[in-house]
């Protein structure tokens, strides 16, 4: 799957700001109908999945034909109301996912090119330093220091 220069992004300013102003009506229009939750509470909560889907569809409809089978602590109304939200956010949910997906896969390939290029540089200095060129060690020593989980180890 190597392949160079796979991304070159050249977004318009124009472009960015709607899409900036496609977010904040997003944002603006959804924030009031939904809820945040910490990591604790997601992991306690039992997860719907795309299987789960026809069990509980199938579930409130025997539910609603039988409601002497229903126990009083379910309100059969906001069991209805769950199940709409549901479908309505899954309109919303899978294209944004996806949409989601493609940013995460752009913004991968960006930075993993962007990083390959700069570990040549940095390789090139370090050889450059090496060799006596003017300016090389200077430059080596800077991103030697920043360079990711290395650097010049500390004698104790």
């Amino acid at each position: 799957m190597s392949k160079d220069n796979w991304v070159s992004l050249n977004i318009s300013e124009a472009d960015l700001q709607e899409i900036k102003n496609a977010l904040q009506v997003l944002q603006t229009k959804l924030t009031p109908h939904l809820v945040g939750m910490t990591t604790d509470e997601r992991k306690e909560l039992p997860k719907m999945g795309d299987k789960s889907v026809v069990f509980v569809n199938k579930s409130a409809e025997y539910a609603n034909q039988n409601p002497s089978l229903v126990p009083q602590y379910i309100d059969l109304d906001e069991l209805s109301k769950d199940i709409a939200a549901i479908e309505l956010l899954r309109q919303i949910q899978t294209p944004l996912e996806q949409l989601m997906a493609r940013v995460d896969d752009t913004a991968m390939i960006a930075g993993s090119e962007a990083y390959k290029a700069t570990l040549a540089f940095y390789n090139a200095v370090k050889g450059a330093a090496k060799a006596g060129v003017p300016n090389a060690q200077l430059i080596y020593d800077d991103l030697c220091q920043r360079f990711p989980g290395r650097g010049k180890k500390k004698v104790v």
